[in-house]
């Protein structure tokens, strides 16, 4: 039995379209709620997890519904064709009530912070402190010298100008030691704004919703269809090439917008882009994969080698043992622990990385991505050799090892936090290529939408808690509790997914006729 790699590739173009969207989504719309709309952190963080929440309860239905499908397309091509279109024309949509709020910004000559050399300044610079402006005036300011701020070791200060700033010793400019200061001043301004014209706000979160609906749509029985169309002794390494093609999807999306996605400009182009290349991946999609055909061609490999297989929707549905029921419930309780783990130290390493360690974060989380990429398709090889669930294991411990080591790093053994996220990388590439395909081992062929959205229903709350509970952890005992929380999650992953008894696949035969004598023992 050997997978069709070229199959699994072609379904694959919606699992890269997929991470692709959600790859601009996460980075511009978090952008957009400060920028354009002057949000808090807060309040847009709120905003941001309206996916999460739109997810736990839209991705079971819809997976759901999808195995109750029947067209000449196939149970899950409908819900992918037609959610996608609509996603990516929707999110295009954004742009126009993001646009018309700059346009109000620009017309109140709110200005973008510039950075000012400080070797260009006079020797006496005006530097102001806003906390409140009446009548025009700052109410608070302070001064100081050029030579004080070369003392200190500052060459560049950052410059926000609003129209309302008078003239300090002949400077109309306000000037911050701090970039952030002058971000919270402009995003001040610009929640005035949004304040008079709140109808933009209002349109840009209804499309937003839709949006996301659109996405809830297809997400679910895109994934199902690999499980649909792959025997089940070769779903991990079919899972391997599956989310690698997700990482070409972030990577696309990343190269784009770092030419596209500038501060404080417009992002149609940006939008227009992502959207035009969600359809072009759908086109491809629709042209090689003919849904029917793939799945008739697994049910008869998998009969071929005493493997049965049915995608027939039964009017009378055989309860799930008990043990299996058992550990199906524990791996959904390890899914939970492990996302946990994982998506806090994610999440909440970009300020841990500065405030903790003093360092930047976007490359060490680079590495991490860098490392699981590496590691999917041996992974889904290593897999069938060992069987999934020893896999996990080893995955989880390599996770928790991660992260330990991650809970002694300081400002001055950054190394560690290196060495800890690349072997995080792999620790979570191991889990993610087996944990899936454990799920839907135990689901009928019938059922497969189902179990996929319960799988997804489980680690979207896991994704809901975690950054409200860590953050309390670091907040409530100090910043450096975010590893030690991160370690604790994986040593109880570890201990759930221990006692799980079913989930891995049977294995492979070797030839069709060795299937055959074994039914017959």
């Amino acid at each position: 039995m050997k997978l069709n790699s070229k199959k699994i590739i072609y379904i694959g173009f919606i699992f890269l379209l997929i991470q692709m969207f959600w790859q601009v989504y996460d980075n511009v719309i978090a952008k957009i709620l400060v920028d354009s709309f002057g949000l808090s952190h807060t309040a847009s963080g709120i905003v941001m997890a309206l996916d999460n929440a739109f997810a736990v309860v839209l991705l079971p239905f819809f997976g759901l519904l999808s195995d109750k499908t029947k067209s000449k397309h196939g149970r899950r091509t409908p819900y992918i064709f037609i959610g996608t279109i609509l996603a990516a024309i929707l999110i295009m949509g954004v742009s126009i009530f993001d646009n018309s709020q700059n346009a109000k910004i620009k017309e109140n000559n709110i200005n973008t912070i510039e950075t000012v050399n400080v070797e260009e300044l006079p020797d006496y610079v005006p530097i102001a402190y806003w906390t409140e402006v009446k009548d025009g005036d700052p109410v608070k300011y302070e001064t100081t010298t050029k030579k004080v701020l070369l003392d200190e070791g500052k060459d560049t200060l950052y410059r926000f100008v609003h129209p309302n700033a008078k003239l300090i010793d002949g400077t109309i400019i306000s000037l911050y030691e701090e970039k952030d200061d002058a971000a919270l001043v402009r995003r001040e301004f610009v929640a005035e704004i949004r304040n008079e014209n709140i109808g933009y706000m209002i349109g840009f979160l209804v499309v937003l919703c839709f949006v996301l609906i659109a996405m809830s749509v297809f997400r679910t029985p895109a994934v199902s269809l690999m499980p649909d169309v792959t025997p089940k002794p070769l779903r991990s390494k079919a899972n391997a090439i599956i989310n690698l093609m997700g990482c070409a999807g972030g990577i696309i999306a990343l190269i784009f917008m770092n030419f596209t996605a500038i501060e404080y400009q417009s992002y149609t182009l940006t939008f227009v882009i992502l959207g035009v290349l969600m359809l072009v991946f759908l086109a491809l999609y629709m042209w090689k994969v003919k849904e029917n055909k793939y799945v008739k061609e697994m049910i008869k490999e998998s009969k071929e080698y005493g493997i049965e297989e049915t995608i027939e929707v039964e009017d009378k549905k055989e309860k799930m043992p008990r043990d299996v029921k058992l550990s199906f419930f524990l791996i959904l309780l390890s899914v939970v622990l492990w996302y946990m783990a994982y998506n806090a130290a994610t999440s909440k390493f970009s300020v841990y990385a500065t405030q903790a360690l003093n360092m930047g974060y976007s490359i060490p989380l680079l590495v991490a991505q860098a490392a699981a990429i590496v590691c999917y398709i041996p992974l889904g090889m290593l897999s069938s050799k060992f069987g999934r669930k020893v896999t996990v294991l080893v995955g989880v411990i390599i996770l928790f090892v991660a992260f330990l080591v991650a809970s002694f790093a300081r400002d001055n053994t950054t190394f560690l936090i290196w060495f800890a996220l690349a072997l995080a990388g792999i620790g979570w590439a191991t889990i993610n290529v087996n944990s899936y395909p454990m799920i839907v081992e135990m689901a009928k062929g019938s059922d497969v939408g189902k179990y996929t959205g319960i799988y997804y229903t489980f680690s979207m709350l896991a994704q809901i808690i975690t950054p409200i509970l860590s953050g309390f952890f670091m907040e409530s005992i100090n910043i450096y509790a975010l590893f030690p929380y991160c370690t604790i999650c994986a040593a109880l992953a570890f201990a759930t997914m221990f006692f799980v008894k079913h989930g891995d696949s049977k294995p492979i035969p070797k030839s069709k006729l060795e299937s055959f004598e074994s039914m017959d023992d």
